[in-house]
């Protein structure tokens, strides 16, 4: 890196960031449902590819993106699922998410632990590391986990036990002269929490996952693919070296293909590879459009000749470029990532459904794609945008059978959202070449319109409302998008609903709030800071119910002398006091005892409310 670049760049290395990838997701779903799949070769398929198989049908040769026919030959007892409903999967995400978002800030896959790590640093006992103990909350001291400071879990990158330079490590405890020294026992907190987390999360959620620690998204992404499965990698320090150009993170970072960075994108990367190999870059054919032939390192790209920020910006650069491009993708390939970890909305901002096809060009294969992406469609609106009004039970147990259901009148439901957008987006395919191969296309056109209010029908079934949508409103839609009727080949269709409109039932920006939720909700919401009061106060004269409630009733008389009440008069006394004095007296009564006159002075046999009792004893003192 030039000396200008250098300086271009800052690093941020005060956050810790927790990646986690669950192990075969789609495959592990359907062994939660049924435990016996886990011991079996399972591939789960869309279309006419495996998108995932687990570990155990990997061992017999099968990998993502292969075609069912070839992983069937390659092993005929694979058991292949259908994995095109995507709702199973999208419901053990957010039940994962629902997880991880309590013990920090989460975007599903990432955690930012930077606040419970800090907090954990100033409690570290430096004299006794081997006995460390993780608070897991700031006011609870005694809820949390006890582990050993003086060891990393998981893995490590480079290796700790190896002889690569890595400046601060133990030695009968941790150097802490310099931040690097700072950041490697903040990194070595976050491992522990990370393998805390890990293991909580395949126990009680039935998920295995591999995890990355690092200080950003991107290079805790990276880090966790390095030991798979179930295992965890950090990074280790120093993250940059004020002398040279060397760092850990730029020696994990070189190794990689430019196009396996996460925020460089499939045409991005195909630039960057043509500019740095002064040609175009071969690509494997096939149905699945397949990696670059010839690989374009990080390494190879951070040390080009007069590569920087301005020339990637020169050849990233282009009328439909975000402004700044360079300067994101020349920090990416230096390992400079400031982006956060968002909390997830509770609300999303669209819900799209898309589907690819080999060959879709006659009107009556478009109108069954459009039925089928509709349901669905509406089947996640349903699901992503309403809920009970009653009670929280969740929409999606219902919808989890078939698509023709309907909302029953027993189930008060309401809609939190409601989109106001429906797009229609379609891709076409290219015709062939005159040498034979496809060129690609990467272009879509969409039209949009005026979601329609039928949508929001809770008493009408996915499938009747489908049919509606398909004649009454995608037909049209797509025919202004392709007025020819025919000469057209879809490669792809995509449907979008977007523009949400909060309602009264959501937060506190929508259309009206629902009050009469509020209130509903309430006592639950409002548990944490109830007090309940049942004591009653007890009777004026009734000296079997003060016992009963272990209150001492005493003599007036004795008050009078022991606290010097009415001074000289020991004659002068109240009734109802008790050994805890007034002012503890004063706070039995309820609103309606205070307005009747029970107290009675005993020198004139005036009746009065208690509060007018001091006046009362100095206008005889007076008189005297």
């Amino acid at each position: 890196m030039t000396s200008i670049g250098r300086l271009s760049l800052k690093r941020d290395d005060r956050r810790i960031i927790i990646h986690f990838d669950y192990d075969c997701f789609y495959a592990a779903v359907f062994e939660k449902e049924d435990p016996k799949l886990r011991s079996l070769p399972l591939a789960v398929q869309q279309k006419q590819i495996i998108v995932t198989c687990n570990y155990e049908a990997r061992r017999h040769g099968l990998y993502k993106l292969q075609r069912v026919s070839e992983a069937r030959k390659r092993c005929p007892e694979a058991i292949i699922v259908l994995g095109e409903d995507l709702t199973r999967f999208r419901n053990a995400s957010k039940e994962n998410y629902n997880f991880l978002r309590r013990f920090a800030w989460s975007d599903k896959v990432f955690v930012d632990v930077t606040d419970m790590v800090d907090y954990n640093l100033e409690m570290i006992n430096h004299n006794s590391l081997q006995s460390s103990f993780f608070h897991l909350s700031p006011y609870d001291p005694t809820v949390g986990f006890e582990f050993d400071c003086n060891k990393i879990p998981g893995h490590t990158f480079p290796n700790i036990s190896a002889s690569s330079p890595v400046p601060h490590r133990y030695s009968g405890g941790l150097l802490l002269n310099s931040d690097q020294g700072s950041l490697f026992l903040r990194l070595v907190l976050g491992s522990h929490l990370a393998q805390y987390l890990r293991h909580h999360l395949e126990e009680h959620q039935g998920y295995s996952s591999t995890v990355g620690i690092s200080t950003s998204k991107l290079i805790s992404k990276l880090v966790g693919n390095i030991n798979k499965p179930r295992g965890q990698t950090t990074l280790l320090p120093p993250y940059y070296s004020i002398d040279t150009d060397e760092s850990n993170v730029t020696r994990f970072l070189d190794d990689h293909d430019v196009g396996r960075i996460p925020g460089i994108g499939f045409k991005s990367a195909q630039k960057i590879r043509d500019y740095v190999l002064r040609r175009p870059a071969a690509f494997d054919a096939g149905l699945v459009y397949g990696g670059t032939k010839e690989s374009v390192t990080v390494k190879d790209v951070r040390l080009f000749p007069s590569m920087d920020h301005d020339l990637l910006e020169k050849i990233l650069g282009s009328s439909g470029a975000p402004k700044g491009i360079g300067m994101k993708i020349w920090g990416l390939v230096n390992g400079v990532d400031d982006s956060e970890v968002s909390k997830a909305r509770e609300i999303p901002q669209q819900i799209s459904i898309e589907d690819s096809y080999i060959r879709l060009d006659t009107m009556a294969e478009v109108e069954k794609e459009l039925r089928l992406l509709s349901k669905s469609l509406l089947s996640r609106i349903r699901v992503d945008l309403s809920c009970f009004g009653d009670n929280d039970q969740p929409l999606a147990e219902e919808l989890s059978g078939e698509n023709n259901q309907t909302i029953g009148a027993h189930s008060k439901r309401q809609w939190l959202a409601c989109p106001r957008t429906l797009r229609l987006t379609t891709r076409s395919r290219p015709p062939m070449n005159p040498d034979g191969p496809r060129s690609r296309n990467f272009n879509r056109i969409s039209r949009s319109c005026d979601m329609p209010f039928l949508i929001l029908n809770l008493g009408r079934s996915v499938e009747e409302l489908s049919e509606r949508l398909v004649h009454e409103t995608l037909i049209p839609l797509f025919h202004k998008l392709h007025p020819e009727k025919s000469d057209w080949n879809l490669s792809l269709m995509n449907l979008c609903a977007t523009n949400m409109s909060l309602t009264a039932a959501s937060a506190r920006n929508g259309a009206g709030r629902d009050i009469s939720k509020m209130f509903k909700t309430q006592e639950y919401v409002l548990k944490e800071w109830r007090v309940d009061d049942i004591d009653m106060a007890p009777a004026v004269n009734d000296e079997a119910a003060l016992d009963k409630r272990g209150v001492k009733t005493v003599d007036v008389e004795q008050i009078a002398l022991t606290e010097g009440l009415c001074g000289d008069r020991q004659e002068n006394g109240w009734q109802s006091l008790t050994d805890e004095g007034q002012e503890h007296a004063d706070a039995w009564q309820s609103d309606e005892e205070v307005s009747k006159f029970d107290y009675t002075c005993t020198m004139c046999g005036l009746a009065m409310p208690h509060f007018a009792i001091a006046a009362h004893e100095r206008f005889h003192e007076l008189e005297d």
